[in-house]
């Protein structure tokens, strides 16, 4: 019954590498960043070049918003959540929320919401990569 050996063998070899993976997800550091009454918050994000960071966005307001950093993104590496990046940005319905993780390049990125006027109203932005 060498079967039934192989089958256990591939199951012990799948757990073994699921754990490295389970404790990756573990230890990248979250960062909730809201989108409301023409604001980001919080304004600035200060992220650590080459570490890889989970960001959840959450639109808190009940108007549609958008996180538009196109160079931020086009110069991260994504481990998750790429497909919610769409021509550089994330847009949100009112409620709505998105993650997405990634490594993020050296740098400063300007941020803003892409919707009509909400820059000009203060929903803008920085990252900093250092």
């Amino acid at each position: 019954m060498r079967i039934p050996l192989l089958f256990a063998t591939i199951g012990a070899a799948a757990a073994v590498l699921a754990v490295p993976a389970a404790l990756a997800q573990a230890q990248t550091p979250t960062v909730e960043v809201s989108l409301a009454n023409f604001r980001f918050t919080p304004t600035t994000l200060n992220l650590t070049a080459g570490k890889a960071v989970h960001l959840h966005f959450v639109n808190a307001g009940k108007g549609g918003h958008s996180f538009s950093a196109p160079e931020f993104f086009r110069a991260a590496v994504f481990s998750a959540g790429a497909e919610a990046v769409k021509g550089g940005r994330i847009e949100l319905d009112g409620g709505a929320s998105a993650d997405v993780t990634l490594t993020p390049a050296s740098g400063h990125y300007t941020v803003k919401c892409a919707h009509f006027l909400h820059a000009g109203m203060g929903m803008t932005g920085e990252i900093i990569v250092s």
